[in-house]
């Protein structure tokens, strides 16, 4: 059974309320409501003194309306008695700030106390609810990381941060050693010397940063481990346990696959837009999320917090157009969405998000947001089968936390951002409706036809020999700029030729390098049936010399049109891509056009801007068809309204 419904804050209404707010909801077609997450005052108003009987009558009302319930423990946002007794709970920014009580998640990770007082809360919660039939799923903290909640500096994350170093390298020589402290003469005689990296002239050692990264994850994870460890103690059999993946993933410093290991499945929040944007984020990228999400443990997932109205804090965005949030539903679900849950359900009148627009506003009416979210309810229902079934690719798109942390401590390009380069690999498929993968690069992709691996400038030996035997057995892997650069302790390679570990797979020397901007691009000229296609580069680029590998596209200006920018490599029964810069849309659909053909990969010819997303059930085929634009567009025998969203069967 797949459950649909909405976000529910009960405390932040007159009893009174409740019994029209749940008809209201069961009447949407729901048949779950999402609560708790941020109560902990209500639920313990003193310290010690546990008082649960305001969501005893909240369940029981629920009960009695048919509506299941996934229940959030409330460490987010932790009570003002607790900060004012154990102020040492608060984390602190890198210029020493503490972050004052009043807003959310401002906890430190590795205060003792806190994590003393979250295990409890969370326990208790857990015991209290663990018998109830309703109660079906716990969903733990909220949106781990976000806002930069993941980042603290205060002394306890210090001591902690060098005897995770200690515990990691064991003598500080080898640390020396590893980090090259010999430069700049930051040599250390004790772990108790080591700086976190906070703001300094010039900057840290590229090595220190990327460890301390590795240590904001480890922190986060451990945290968020314990509190699954202390509601699997005492949950129901019942029951099963999720947190909410927010959006910004590869912005944060904790990795995400490990954070959702122990728990039993991977919900997400879903907001193509959000305060102060005066625009959606591209479909393609809105796409990569629910994939990233589907890939942390290679299953459908859930979404708990589906965006339906305008949002902001201090200030409001976009509003979506009429239909297009059931759109944006639509695409979840096509992208392996089982479950969903619209936020909110109805717009708050105090506090910082009562401008969090919901199923229904602070008017109360049931209008047309309303109507959207009863139809995608209505219309989901009928194919439940569906929205179950597994998704197969045959792409894999891979990413390294490691890397991405590496590149966020040395962009090397001012204009550099890893998720944009992520996309520009992604987008050419995405527009061909080809289904894709988003992995962690240590998972198995030998089952897939083509890997896609960006900007992976962190590299070493067992990942690089992955690839080289993935490509030996006819699989096709397309590489991006800076590959193959450093090890895994953010040390560039010693006399190796670049890129480094598969330099013999791609059959190239980048012999200089360049870094670009946004704007200006290159001029490149492409070789063959690559001729005709305009090319450019930005952002980056790396002057090849071919060895085994045949240029497609070539630099044009004066001193290095001897170079090549993007060349294609046999290798055993497969071949190697490297696109040596930030290449344009048309000369990345011209490589992609022909890596389709090569492995027949299955895709639907549709205009740009239409998403038809191939879903199959035994011998039946479905396609979730959604028309991501605001004009008439045709697709097949029928022409798609603007923001429609349908799902036919083939």
């Amino acid at each position: 059974m797949s459950y649909f419904g909405v976000d529910y804050y009960p405390e932040h209404w007159p009893e009174a309320v409740m019994e029209e707010d749940m008809e209201g909801i069961k009447q949407l077609g729901s048949n779950m409501v999402r609560i708790g997450e941020f109560a902990w005052h209500k639920m313990e108003p003193q310290e010690g003194q546990f008082d649960f009987s305001f969501f005893d009558g909240v369940i029981e009302q629920l009960e009695k309306k048919g509506l299941s319930v996934m229940f959030g423990t409330p460490t987010a946002t932790f009570p003002a008695w607790l900060a004012s007794k154990y102020p040492s709970i608060l984390s602190k920014d890198e210029y020493g700030n503490e972050r004052a009580f009043g807003g959310r998640r401002q906890y430190c990770f590795n205060s003792d106390v806190y994590r003393t007082y979250a295990r409890r809360i969370t326990e208790k919660v857990t015991q209290q609810y663990a018998n109830r039939e309703h109660v079906v799923v716990w969903q733990i903290d909220n949106e781990f990381g976000h806002e930069g909640s993941d980042r603290c500096f205060c002394e306890q994350c210090h001591a902690k941060f060098q005897t995770f170093l200690e515990a990691k390298y064991g003598t500080i020589d080898e640390l020396n050693e590893r980090y090259g402290t010999i430069f700049w003469g930051q040599t250390y005689n004790d772990f108790k010397e080591i700086p976190m990296p906070t703001p300094t002239i010039t900057t840290h050692s590229p090595s220190l940063k990327l460890d301390w990264a590795r240590f904001r994850s480890d922190s986060v994870n451990r945290f968020a481990h314990e509190m699954v460890e202390a509601v699997r103690q005492y949950k129901g059999d019942h029951q099963t346990i999720t947190t909410n993946v927010s959006g910004g993933f590869f912005g944060k410093q904790f990795d995400h696959a490990e954070n959702v290991r122990t728990m039993d499945f991977v919900s997400y929040d879903n907001y193509p837009v959000w305060g102060g944007l005066e625009k959606p984020v591209p479909p393609e990228a809105t796409a990569l999320a629910l994939d990233f999400n589907r890939g942390l443990k290679q299953q459908n997932f859930w979404i708990v917090e589906e965006l339906i109205g305008a949002q902001g804090h201090d200030v409001i965005g976009y509003l979506p157009r009429p239909n297009e949030a059931k759109m944006w539903a639509y695409q979840a679900f096509a992208h392996g969405c089982s479950n969903m849950l619209f936020f909110r359900w109805r717009g708050m009148t105090h506090g910082a998000e009562q401008f969090c627009y919901g199923v229904v506003d602070h008017d109360g009416r049931y209008g047309r947001k309303y109507q959207e979210a009863q139809e995608v309810f209505e219309d989901m229902s009928s194919y439940e089968h569906v929205l179950d079934s597994p998704i197969h690719a045959d792409v894999a798109v891979l990413y390294d936390y490691d890397n991405i942390w590496a590149w966020e401590g040395q962009i090397q390009s001012k204009d550099f951002d890893f998720h944009d380069e992520m996309v520009r690999l992604y987008r050419p498929f995405y527009d061909r409706n080809v289904a894709m993968d988003v992995l962690p690069y240590d998972r198995d992709f030998s089952s897939y036809k083509v890997v896609v691996v960006p900007v992976m400038q962190l590299m070493d030996e067992p990942f690089a020999k992955r690839l080289r035997e993935f490509t030996e057995r006819g699989g096709t892997v397309l590489f991006s700029f800076r590959t193959g650069l450093k090890d895994k302790d953010n040390t560039i390679h010693f006399k190796r030729d670049l890129p480094g570990p598969v330099a013999d797979l791609t059959g190239i020397r980048v012999e200089e390098i360049e870094s670009l901007t946004e704007e200006p691009t290159v001029t490149l000229q492409g070789s063959g049936a690559f001729e005709q296609v305009p090319a450019t580069m930005n952002m980056w680029r790396d002057l090849i010399k071919v060895n085994t590998a045949e240029p497609l596209f070539s630099y044009t200006d004066y001193f290095y049109k001897e170079y090549a920018a993007v060349t294609k490599n046999a290798y055993g029964e497969g071949v190697a891509y490297y696109i040596g810069g930030g290449l344009n849309d048309d000369a990345m659909n011209a490589i992609v056009e022909d890596i389709i053909h090569d492995h027949q990969l299955v895709h639907v010819d549709t205009e740009k801007g239409v998403e038809a997303y191939k879903r199959s059930v035994g011998e039946e085929t479905y396609y979730f068809v959604m028309n991501h634009t605001d004009q008439f567009k045709p697709f097949q025998q029928e022409t798609l309204e603007p923001f429609a969203s349908r799902i036919i069967q083939a």
